[in-house]
């Protein structure tokens, strides 16, 4: 059994903001693959069923992104999910906006959510999706940044950036972290 789990936060407030990015892809991905998530548990909303060929569920969690950790080192434990089949989709500041970068393990890199899933599961030893959200004006505050909407110019380009997204996971499942990232981390994606 695989595990994607697409970060956010909960809300309305949040649905449409950078650091949802993640959660975007997630709800894209399985709508895409005719996977309701609609099941409650692991404080957050999941679906189980086949992606690119492959069993898996698809995590949502409802914690805030601080506190990710709390539900998903839980749906990992209860579903057998391994550390190499987990796979992570989350905004990336340190990235332009529309870039695709998908990392196997690794530190948190200063993101709260990873940070959080890190500590609950003891290690890092997972599959990231990282998209590009860019950073905010020198000197702006980041976390404004992060929980803003996208830019004008930025949400024409983000229905492409969330296919694409949803592709590069899909990828992963198929045929593996390397083989993605061979498809995937070599081009400019949607900026």
């Amino acid at each position: 059994m695989k595990l994607v789990v697409g970060l956010g936060n909960p809300g309305e407030r949040y649905a449409e903001t950078r650091h949802n990015v993640g959660c975007m892809v997630a709800v894209r991905m399985s709508a895409g693959a005719g996977l309701a998530l609609k099941r409650q548990g692991y404080q957050g909303f999941y679906g189980v069923g086949r992606l690119a060929g492959v069993e898996a569920a698809v995590l949502l969690p409802q914690t805030f992104m601080n506190r990710s950790g709390a539900s998903v080192a839980p749906a990992c434990q209860s579903l057998g999910v391994p550390p190499g089949d987990l796979i992570v989709i989350h905004d990336e500041i340190d990235l332009p906006f529309g870039t695709l970068r998908i990392k196997a393990g690794g530190g948190h890199g200063g993101h709260n959510g990873l940070r959080s899933i890190i500590e609950a599961l003891g290690h890092g030893d997972f599959v990231r999706l990282r998209i590009g959200v860019g950073r905010p004006p020198a000197g702006g505050d980041v976390s404004a940044y992060v929980l803003s909407r996208f830019a004008a110019a930025e949400r024409q380009a983000l229905a492409d950036l969330l296919e694409q997204a949803a592709a590069a996971v899909e990828a992963i499942l198929a045929r593996g972290a390397a083989a993605a990232m061979n498809q995937f981390n070599s081009r400019d994606n949607v900026a």
